[in-house]
Parts: C-alpha cells; structure tokens; sequence
C-alpha cells in the first residue's frame, strides 16, 4: 500500500522578535496547530528549518527545547503525578534553581488560586484548572518563547486577566511570544504583530495598522479584515 504525504504547510515563514507577542490567526484546519507541532519538534518539516536564537533542532534538542515553554489547547497532566510533583518535574526538565523556581511558583500559585491544591491530582481537575497548572509550569521557567495555544478557552475572566498580565510581563522581560487565538477582539488588544494563516500559507502578517493600511476595504477590527482575507481565499 502506497502511502502518501502532502504537506499542510506551504512556504510558512515568519519570525517572533524578543519582546514581542505575535498572534496566530486562522481558522479551523488553516495550520495552525501543524506549524505550532513544528515548532516545538512534534514534526519535522520537509524543507526549511526553524531557529530559536540560531539555534535549530538539530544542532542540540536539549538547549533548542529548553528555550520552550509551550501551553497546549488540550491540558496535557499526568495522572499519577500531584500538582506539587508536576512542578519538581518542570524544574527538573529546564534545570531551574528550586530555590528561586519554587518562590517564582509559589507567586503563580496564589495567582491562580491553586496554592492549596498541591498535593491534589490535577488529571481530577476541571478543565480550566487544568489549564491553570499548564500556565503555571510554563511561566515557571524562563524560556525564550512561549507558545500559548488558545489559552482563553475554559478559563474565568479572572484568570484570562491574570494570564495577560503574565504575558505582558514577560514580554516586558524580553520574552518572545506566540499566541494563537479565535479571540480576535483580544488579540487586537495585546498583540503587537499578526501572522493571518489561510489554507497552510501566511496570507498576510503585519500590525493592525499595517492590516488596514494593506486592506482599507476590509473593515477597521482585525475580526473584519480576518473574515474577508478568508473569504477571498475560498473564493479563489
């Protein structure tokens, strides 16, 4: 039986500069989720190659993933570990100080309101709890980009404000930072830059600005200009 292999992704070429959130905007099955996998080494491209300061996957997986913090759409917990052992095993993973590490998440944890759960098991949790404890390991460690996918999706108002503080935070700090979203009204009010994604292929990138400047007819919100660009894509 002959396999075959197309790739989703069509020439995607884009950068996150230190200090900057670049919002990720598509719709379902635009490739999204695919040029996040490559980001973070859950597949490996056909061609190109993807540096994190200058450094690819291939030339060291340790120090190119230990520059990651990466929180999933899906929370991703282990069933056998409490919250207190899933942040040890973040530490452990980016060889973090447990001093400092563990008074950086004692900080997240009274952010989150989870500083009483240590010793519970997050796979128990409700699903934005869940996220919760993603959003706390991630900003435990001092990675260089975070990858934040849909995080807005099952968590209170209180903790969506609490997660973009952190955010503009560690963009303050130098941290570069990829989000994508179907929030577009928040995008447009925190992110500096957008990669529109349509059909596997960047349609456009730019500022808010730059996007109404390149589409004046589209409309002035990053949802009107998003939704015409789509809708010339379908209709080519």
């Amino acid at each position: 039986m002959a396999i075959l292999k197309f790739p989703v992704l069509k020439d995607v070429s884009f950068d996150v500069k230190d200090g900057e959130l670049v919002g990720l905007i598509g719709l379902n099955g635009a490739g999204k989720s695919t040029t996040i996998n490559h980001i973070i080494g859950l597949l490996t491209p056909f061609k190109g190659s993807i540096k994190i300061n200058d450094v690819t996957i291939n030339d060291d997986v340790q120090q190119y993933k230990k520059q990651i913090a990466y929180i999933p759409e899906q929370p991703i917990v282990y069933k056998e570990l409490t919250l207190k052992e899933h942040l040890e095993l973040t530490m452990l993973a980016y060889d973090l100080d447990q001093k400092t590490a563990w008074q950086r998440a004692d900080k997240l944890l009274k952010l989150f309101r989870l500083d009483n759960k240590l010793d519970w098991f997050p796979d128990n949790f409700s699903k934005g709890m869940r996220q919760k404890v993603m959003i706390v390991c991630a900003f435990l460690t001092d990675a260089k980009l975070f990858i934040i996918d849909e995080p807005f999706l099952g968590l209170d108002p209180l903790a969506v404000n609490d997660l973009l503080n952190l955010i503009s935070e560690r963009k303050k700090a130098g941290a570069s930072i990829l989000m994508s979203t179907h929030v577009l009204d928040t995008a447009q009010r925190y992110c500096d830059r957008f990669v529109l994604l349509h059909d596997g292929q960047v349609r456009t990138e730019g500022t808010i600005e730059e996007l109404r400047q390149l589409f004046p007819d589209a409309g002035e919100s990053l949802n009107d200009i998003y939704l015409t660009l789509a809708r010339e894509g379908d209709a080519s």
